[in-house]
């Protein structure tokens, strides 16, 4: 898959977003080794550490479904109601999810702007010297 369809879904994830506190809203398009697209937005909730990232609403989903081979995902946010403008980077929590399941060499994590802008980057890119389950082995 592309990436410009891979942004393609994450704008569609977008229209789903629940963000009554921040009016931020994201979406994230999870690209599987088979193909399968998992679709995810954010979920806010007024306990604040109870809200949950589009990326992390997409991840969950696919292992929840038995799928864990993640090969790309795509994550457009902005403000609710309007086109995204600025790039929308994933927060360190989703990145550390991120690590738990994606190999930081040949994981891609796909931006885009307001402008139509893609940016593509390696996960080992935005989460350098990543804690893993690797550290915890005996």
């Amino acid at each position: 898959m592309r990436n410009k369809e891979l942004v393609r879904e994450a704008l569609e994830a977008r229209k789903q977003s629940y963000c009554p506190y921040s009016g931020f809203a994201v979406g994230a398009a999870l690209l599987c080794g088979d193909g399968t697209v998992f679709r995810g937005c954010n979920i806010e909730n007024a306990a604040y550490p109870a809200t949950n990232c589009a990326e992390r609403t997409a991840m969950f989903k696919a292992v929840s479904e038995g799928n864990t081979d993640f090969r790309a995902i795509a994550i457009v946010g902005g403000p609710k109601g309007k086109e995204p403008k600025d790039f929308c980077a994933p927060c360190g929590v989703c990145r550390q999810v991120m690590a738990e399941f994606c190999d930081p060499e040949t994981f891609r994590i796909v931006l885009m702007n307001g402008d139509g802008e893609i940016r593509d980057y390696l996960l080992k890119e935005l989460l350098p010297l990543g804690f893993t389950g690797k550290a915890l082995e005996k």
